[in-house]
């Protein structure tokens, strides 16, 4: 490439999409051969979501692309990005394929053709030619911009025409000009517009227009009667062309002379009114004979030249002081006068000034020639200006950081302002402070380092932010805030840019500033405060989408595990067994693309390993290939859950690929992502849920949150399933613990009221707490019921059955009793016995279809010291259904009246207790009483005599 190319790509970013040899070795030269930032991506998807984070210059892709076509991503870019340059090619190019891509809006088509290094070539010229084409565009569309925004400030009267002469704009102040409808004339010649009073007028205005349209600028003045209103107009007509020297406009500005022209009348009137005038105004009027020896000098001659009459006649002739060959010697006699000849001139102090000169013929005493000099120094600036500026708005426009428009801002400064010492400070909201993030070289060299600035108004440049108020300085050493009197700045000016910064440009010279300077300088600070703003409402507009889509995003992945979780929950509502609850969940977790992988693992009897027990999905052997020990240390996540009892997730497998065996197993099964959960329910686990994605980050917080809660879930059910089978079993096993841990109510009980409790059996859980009936033996009941007053788990305690030796209590429970917990896990408290010294025996019978372990491992996790002391299998007769049908017929109320009519002896013969005794205990009347057991006594012989299979006796004897 050439040093041009190279210099071009070495700022620009290039997305290459496609999979293509010719792509990779385009690629691969482009990283090599430039600077240039390279991102390569496959599909037409990546290409979009790579354009929405990352700035780019041009894409450069290939026809074909998976699940697409190339044409498919121009249209998709041209939707989003209209002006970002886009480079087709295709090995099969047809002429079809190009109008498509022509007809999409693609900027350049390549048909690749080998070798692939000519191709590759080729691709790299026509990626420059498009990046230079798309930043020739940016700075033409800024401009435009730049001057609108100068062309309805103007105060003077312009006309915009195009190439042909034709009108295509006008400012106010032309408009005004006329009592007509401008807009109606807009698309007309501007020599045929009302403007122009005669045919002579039309004829002088087309003459300059025609000089334009040859490259030429002119001048014209024109009298009273040749224009609408009786005025006198001073035409300026300027071409403007393009970068490649073509003319693209024609702009016509226009100054009111008609003073100057009637006071250049009443000076031929009266010699004495013309001296006085020309003493006074800006004009100079220089006289000289045919050799151009002055015979006169205005006094104000120093207004332009800076010099006295006594020096610019010392200079010479007129010759010396406006150059040789002003003018046309023939032309001049033929016209008699010759207007608005554009020339420069040095004044004293060595500046070049630029000057509109009239030359007339008179005979006045000596003096054979009149020249009359108009100073248009500053209105030939203020128009370069102008297009520098329009050429700033246009960078502007396509800026794309507050960064990039300060250097904007100070690579402008000088041209739009003339001025070399620049700065811009931007504010920083978090530290409060004003951070120069941009000046020019000369405003180091004469003013320093720039430091941060704290925005608290103690200084110009905060004084100006925190005020709102722009600062001008003719000599900044007259301010008492310049903080810096080392600096060489002199004239200085500080405008704030809303809310963003400060503005500074300044110069060495004193007075620096003019009205037309100080306009500029708002103007370009205005224009910059715009860009700012459109930089915020766009970076702002890109975060709500990348917000929105982020949204989307997660609404869409936890619909999608919610409609999962809610299918689960309803499959495994209707199993029957732990194994088809961990087909169901394993099954609905990897169907239809959901999840790669999932499977559920329980603990060995020794608590060391994860034993997978069901799998769904593809894991490719991934279980077969390994063990996995219970361990929280760098271990497979099931491991690790297992372990610690909580959840484990990893979010890319690939990190860390050699701190672990099981990730390098895993990856190389494209298992990429991972979260294990436990499966516990009631402080008892049932193993893990492990479940495998094939892509990293597949697990949000969302999802592992739900999959937590499925896993409560999926624990509940298996607790439940079991529960139901131990009601349906006619086998158990009777374990027997002796417990040392004073927290055990009973225990504590005992040891306060020094005495013997027995629990055989009787727990109810109500609304207002559990209550459990408790024998009490060898000791007062009252002693027994005062000892509870200090024990805050027992919130009331009633006797019922016994006095002084002994008998049952009621104790109501602030917490779950143990039998209701044992209850939970499908185990059922036959008996508890605790004695003074704070121990305890208990008898639980488990089911068939319960584990032993967990039932165990449950006591052990619930008392600080259990052992295991006994273990027997017995048989016990199905009786469970009937037992089952008694409860579903009773209501709570009578299942509690006739437990404590059990307990309080008052079916015994004789009875220990009466009816009364028993409802004064229950807190109710003796008639509520009678009927809540005379209803409990028939639905229980209901049950007996209608539900129940009686068993056959066998005959006697």
């Amino acid at each position: 490439m050439s040093p041009t190319a190279s210099s071009l790509l070495d700022t620009s970013a290039v997305v290459v999409v496609g999979d293509e040899p010719w792509l990779a070795a385009y690629a691969d030269a482009l990283h090599q051969e430039s600077g240039a930032t390279v991102r390569r991506v496959s599909t037409a998807a990546a290409a979009r979501e790579t354009l929405s984070r990352e700035r780019a210059d041009c894409v450069v892709a290939d026809y074909t692309l998976p699940n697409g076509t190339g044409i498919d991503l121009v249209r998709r870019v041209r939707e989003e990005m209209p002006t970002l340059p886009v480079v087709l090619g295709t090995a099969d190019g047809s002429e079809s394929i190009a109008a498509e891509a022509i007809e999409a809006g693609v900027t350049d088509y390549l048909r690749v053709s080998e070798p692939v290094s000519d191709a590759v070539d080729d691709a790299l010229r026509r990626t420059e030619a498009a990046i230079r084409e798309a930043r020739r565009s940016e700075t033409r569309r800024e401009r435009a911009r730049q001057f609108d925004a100068v062309f309805h400030d103007a105060e003077s009267a312009t006309w915009v025409l195009d190439p042909e002469g034709t009108l295509t704009r006008v400012n106010r102040a032309a408009r005004e000009a006329v009592a007509a409808d401008a807009d109606a004339v807009v698309g007309e010649p501007f020599w045929t517009l009302p403007w122009w009073g005669d045919d002579r007028t039309r004829a002088d205005v087309r003459r300059l227009v025609d000089a334009a349209r040859d490259g030429e600028s002119g001048h014209a003045v024109l009298p009273r009667d040749a224009v609408a209103g009786s005025r006198v107009l001073e035409l300026s007509v300027r071409p403007v062309t393009d970068g490649q020297g073509e003319l693209v406009s024609i702009i016509v500005d226009s100054d009111e002379i008609t003073d100057r022209v009637d006071l250049e009348r009443e000076l031929r009137q009266s010699e004495e009114l013309h001296r006085v005038t020309l003493n006074n105004m800006t004009d100079t009027v220089l006289m000289t004979d045919a050799d151009g020896e002055y015979t006169y000098v205005c006094p104000n001659v120093h207004f332009i030249f800076g010099y006295t009459a006594d020096e610019i006649r010392d200079l010479g002739t007129i010759d010396d002081l406006l150059g040789d060959d002003l003018f046309d010697r023939e032309a001049l006699a033929e016209e008699g006068v010759l207007k608005n000849i554009e020339t420069t001139a040095t004044d004293k102090a060595g500046r070049e000034h630029t000057l509109l000169v009239n030359v007339r013929e008179v005979s006045i005493q000596d003096g054979t020639l009149l020249y009359s000099c108009r100073d248009i120094t500053k209105r030939k600036q203020r128009e370069q200006a102008l297009a520098t500026l329009q050429e700033t708005a246009r960078e502007f426009l396509y800026a794309e950081t507050h960064q990039e428009i300060a250097h904007h801002v100070v690579d402008d400064t000088a041209a739009v302002l003339d001025l070399d010492a620049s700065a811009v400070y931007r504010f920083d909201a978090d530290d409060n402070h004003l951070e120069p993030v941009a000046h020019s070289r000369a405003m180091r060299e004469v003013h320093g380092p720039l430091p941060a600035v704290h925005a608290d108004g103690s200084d110009l440049t905060s004084h100006s932010f925190v005020e709102d108020e722009p600062l001008f300085f003719a000599d900044v050493h007259d301010s008492d805030r310049l903080t810096n009197p080392a600096t060489d700045l002199r004239s200085a000016a500080y405008i704030p840019l809303g809310d963003h910064g400060v503005f500074v440009a300044g110069s060495t010279d004193v007075g620096a500033f003019d009205d037309v300077t100080r306009e500029l300088a708002d103007l370009l600070a205005a224009t910059a405060e715009a860009a700012l703003d459109r930089v915020d409402r766009e970076s702002k507009l890109r975060e709500q989408d990348r917000e929105l889509q982020r949204r989307n995003d997660q609404l869409t992945a936890l619909n999608r595990i919610n409609e999962t979780i809610r299918e689960i929950d309803q499959a495994i509502v209707r199993s029957e067994t732990r194994e088809e609850i961990d087909h169901t969940v394993c099954d609905r977790l990897t169907a239809d693309g959901r999840f790669r992988f999932a499977w559920i693992g329980t603990l060995d009897d020794a608590g060391e390993t994860v034993t997978p027990q069901t799998r769904a999905g593809t894991d490719q052997g991934y279980l077969d290939a390994r063990s996995i020990p219970v361990s929280a240390d760098g271990v497979d996540p099931a491991g690790r859950t297992a372990a610690t009892g909580e959840v484990t997730h990893v979010a890319n497998v690939a990190a860390n690929l050699r701190a672990a065996s099981w990730r390098k197993d895993a990856i190389s099964r494209d298992l990429l992502s991972v979260v294990s959960v436990p499966l516990v329910y009631n402080d008892l686990s049932y193993g893990v849920l492990t479940v495998y994605a094939e892509t990293p980050d597949a697990f949000d917080g969302t999802v592992r949150a739900v999959l937590a809660e499925l896993g409560e879930t999926i624990a509940a059910a298996i607790s439940a399933s079991e529960r139901k089978r131990a009601l349906l079993t006619t086998s158990l096993t009777r374990v027997e613990y002796a417990v040392a841990d004073p927290s055990f109510v009973l225990a504590r009980l005992a040891d306060a009221a020094d005495c013997a409790l027995t629990y055989e059996g009787g727990v109810r859980q109500t609304a207002g707490g559990n209550d459990v009936f408790v024998t009490v033996e060898d000791a007062p009941l009252d002693a027994v019921v005062d000892a509870t007053r200090r024990l805050t788990v027992v919130e009331d305690a009633r006797p019922i059955r016994g006095g002084d030796a002994g008998g049952v209590v009621r104790l109501r429970l602030s917490e779950p009793f143990l039998a209701a917990e044992l209850a939970d896990h499908g185990a059922v408290l036959q008996s508890a016995t605790a004695t003074p010294d704070g121990a305890a025996t208990l008898a639980v019978d488990v089911p068939d279809g319960v584990e032993v372990r967990n039932v165990t491992r449950f006591v052990s996790d619930r008392f600080a010291d259990a052992d295991l002391t006994s273990k027997q299998t017995r048989e016990q007769a199905s009786e469970h259904g009937f037992y089952a049908s008694v409860l579903d017929r009773m209501t709570d109320r009578q299942l509690e009246v006739l437990e404590t009519a059990y307990y309080s002896g008052f079916f015994e013969s004789p009875r220990q207790a009466t009816g009364e005794t028993v409802a004064d205990s229950l807190g109710i009347s003796p008639q509520a009483f009678y009927q809540h057991i005379r209803t409990a006594q028939r639905k229980l012989f209901a049950a007996l005599i209608e539900d129940h299979t009686p068993v056959a006796t066998p005959p006697s004897g």
